[in-house]
């Protein structure tokens, strides 16, 4: 079983393939998404050289992803970070967005657990369960499995779109509770 508080060392050949230390195979970047998704820490060396190329693989995925259409970052947004590399704001940019995902990963992790650990009135009501694990799905989709317990806060599926085919099953399966309760 391999040590997941260090990070996973990924070596990048000559060819530009990339070698998985751990498993020792080959590994695509969307491979390298899933690692970090399951909340993995990656390392990516340049074998020749010995450059750290993480920095430039996180932002590659990140294009490819934006150029599929799975629009994260706002434009103006983007543009802000254009014009933070010609500006004195350089300097606070990287903290300040450090800061923002930190309050949103610990915001994310607070809500799950107050949706899971405190007794309401409505936890008796009949599909709470069923309704309780479609809010976790969800926020595991809106947030693409950002922060601590994330891969406990949805479905065991790695999948977004079998996220999704559970959360219309369990959408499915309430309003039929539902409909029944009102007869």
């Amino acid at each position: 079983m391999s040590d997941d508080s260090k990070p996973l060392l990924i070596k990048r050949y000559a060819s530009r393939r990339l070698y998985n230390t751990e498993t020792s195979d080959y590994v695509t970047l969307e491979d390298i998404a899933r690692f970090i998704r399951e909340g993995r820490e990656v390392q990516i060396i340049d074998l020749k050289s010995g450059d750290d190329l993480t920095r430039q693989y996180l932002l590659q995925i990140i294009a490819e992803h934006e150029s599929r259409g799975e629009n994260v970052l706002p434009i103006n947004v983007l543009t802000d970070l254009v014009r933070s590399y010609t500006t004195q704001a350089q300097s606070v940019v990287p903290q300040f967005l450090a800061m923002s995902f930190d309050i949103l990963r610990d915001g994310q992790s607070k809500m799950i657990e107050n949706m899971t650990s405190i007794p309401t009135p409505m936890s008796k009501m009949p599909g709470f369960d069923a309704m309780q694990k479609q809010q976790q799905a969800f926020l595991k989709a809106m947030t693409g499995g950002w922060g601590p317990g994330s891969s406990e806060a949805g479905s065991d599926n790695d999948h977004p779109s079998d996220d999704l085919d559970d959360i219309r099953k369990q959408l499915a399966e309430l309003q039929s509770k539902l409909s029944r309760m009102e007869k």
